[in-house]
């Protein structure tokens, strides 16, 4: 099977791009599938990080028209300069629409699949946010458990009818929560707003032990996200998720959301995660970006999370010791201690949460990122709540 056999090339004059690139842009330094595909086989030289463009839309709901978005956003990309590192990056083109939107699925499944076990790390640009099921099926074979973080105003699953309802960018979580085989670990939904979200949504996810963390609660505390997008193997963002003063391009945009900067910073964030392996951006619209504003922030926060990537630390998991200072904390109530470790190289935080009885003694505890103010809860007597929701869900 051939990669080239599921994408299609850019042709820039289509999409408006220049012809012609500083050497420090990106335009210049990202490998483009223009008449050749781009070797993915050599170790030494393959792409670190892949671009695809999806060319599907079907399941958008209210928003026809995000097809289309893939190639505006490169437009964008392409003019803007890397920073201070060499870049190994292919943009390998766009996933056509399938004569099945199931089609596109399994193609976009395949491909990723095909990626991520070349250790590329794919980012998918375009279509509705019904690709994160695809997405999340690309891991199927890879024989790991997957931690999903998404940054969206709202829950998009359906609580009445779980079992019965078509994929669509509104109710994809019901089809992952619901897949089989399970491998799903843990699900987080960063910036949701509580009018948006139903009381029956809020508690399945205590119910499961998910995270969601709302919009107010990190309104001006951004770094609180962080350990969430840490955690996360893959990250799906929906464009929704930004205010519609920031981000009109789309036809769902609401009047509060998250700012510009504020999701250049959760990309930069899923960048610098060593555990991210894929990252998606959906729901953007071209027909409600008449003046582009949302594909240059779009293309933003592409440089952001790749500039995250290049200043990864590469401190996960905990080796070798010497870098790393560990922390005990004994409850008052409980007959075991809290265990915490913090990097030397990046100050970053992360709880020991101890396996009982079914892993093997070389594996004995699971290693969650979490943040500073939950040592200092654990110190003062608290049982961090994340410590319980992950110790819950390793029974």
């Amino acid at each position: 099977m051939s990669l080239a056999d599921f994408l299609s090339p850019i042709c820039l004059e289509s999409i408006g791009a220049s012809t012609q690139y500083y050497n420090s842009q990106f335009g210049h330094s990202i490998q483009k599938y223009i008449d050749s595909f781009p070797d993915l086989e050599d170790e030494s030289e393959r792409p670190q990080i892949a671009i695809i463009g999806v060319e599907e839309g079907r399941s958008s709901v209210n928003n026809n028209g995000t097809q289309k978005g893939p190639d505006v956003v490169r437009r964008h990309l392409y003019d803007l300069y890397q920073g201070d590192y060499k870049v190994r990056i292919a943009d390998l083109g766009n996933i056509k629409a399938g004569a099945t939107i199931k089609d596109t699925y399994v193609a976009i499944k395949m491909v990723m699949e095909e990626l991520l076990k070349k250790e590329i790390l794919p980012v998918l640009i375009g279509g509705g946010q019904d690709l994160t099921y695809a997405q999340y099926t690309a891991y199927e074979n890879l024989e790991q458990r997957v931690d999903i973080a998404i940054v969206d105003s709202k829950f998009d699953l359906d609580q009445d009818n779980p079992q019965d309802m078509p994929l669509n960018s509104h109710t994809y979580l019901n089809h992952i929560i619901l897949h089989q085989p399970d491998y799903l670990f843990n699900l987080s939904n960063i910036g949701y707003q509580t009018y948006l979200v139903s009381k029956e949504s809020i508690n399945m996810y205590d119910k499961l032990f998910f995270n969601a963390m709302r919009l107010g609660s990190f309104s001006g505390k951004l770094d609180q996200a962080e350990p969430i997008i840490r955690s996360a193997d893959m990250i799906s963002f929906d464009i929704g998720a930004i205010r519609a003063s920031e981000a009109g391009g789309n036809a769902n945009a609401g009047p509060n959301g998250l700012y510009g900067d504020e999701a250049c910073q959760l990309a930069r964030y899923a960048g610098m995660s060593d555990k991210c392996t894929s990252f998606g951006i959906y729901e953007f619209n071209p027909t409600f970006d008449p003046m582009g504003q949302t594909a240059m922030l779009i293309a933003q926060m592409l440089w952001c999370f790749v500039d995250g990537y290049y200043s990864r630390k590469k401190d996960a998991p905990m080796y070798p010791k010497s870098n790393y200072i560990i922390y005990r904390t004994s409850l008052e109530a409980e007959d075991y201690e809290l265990v915490f470790v913090k990097s030397k190289k990046s100050d970053r935080w992360w709880m020991q949460v101890p396996y009982f009885g079914s892993k093997s003694v070389n594996e004995r505890f699971y290693l969650v990122p979490c943040r500073y103010e939950d040592y200092q809860l654990a110190v003062n007597g608290e049982m961090p709540d994340l410590w319980w929701k992950t110790h819950q869900k390793l029974q």
